[in-house]
């Protein structure tokens, strides 16, 4: 960053010998006086001095084009993956509610078949409901580990790709 403001004090004090010296040749009229014309060596190394100063700008702004598409190529990855966390966020989220919502299907159940046997009444489709209940909690304590897993591999391949990269180069 301090290449940058250097160039520019150097282009800037450049500029300002160039215009003052285009100001004593339009000051003194249409041609200068012999005397007072500056000298062509010195009008020469400053053209050459802003020819150098315009190649190191275009360099600079170059340079800059490219950091900012770097820049650019990395938000845009950053963003992919901030998208692929929120997908796998809401699966485990999606996941994790049915399994709060077939729990609590399954202790109502069981609640009732509790009282269907203290009261000793033996109710068939009560027993036939806690099993599909409990085969329903295990589907959906699966279904939310496997979200689970999904999101820890999400999180894991990153680094993994990125460690077999360094190893390959």
């Amino acid at each position: 960053m301090s290449d940058i403001s250097d160039f520019e004090t150097r282009i800037s004090a450049a500029l300002d010998r160039i215009r003052k010296a285009s100001e004593n040749v339009s000051a003194s009229g249409a041609k200068p006086a012999p005397d007072s014309a500056p000298d062509t060596a010195e009008l020469e190394a400053m053209r050459t001095q802003l020819d150098e100063e315009r190649t190191a700008n275009a360099q600079l702004e170059e340079r800059v084009k490219l950091l900012k598409q770097r820049q650019d190529g990395k938000l845009s990855e950053l963003e992919s993956a901030v998208e692929a966390n929120r997908k796998r966020t809401a699966g485990m989220d999606r996941e994790l509610q049915r399994l709060r919502q077939v729990n609590a299907e399954l202790r109502d159940i069981n609640d009732q078949l509790r009282r269907a046997v203290e009261a000793g009444v033996s109710e068939p489709h009560l027993v036939n409901k806690a099993m599909m209940a409990e085969l329903d909690a295990l589907r959906a304590t699966r279904a939310a580990d496997a979200a689970e897993m999904d999101a820890i591999i999400g999180e894991l391949r990153p680094i993994i790709e990125q460690e077999a990269d360094d190893a390959a180069g």
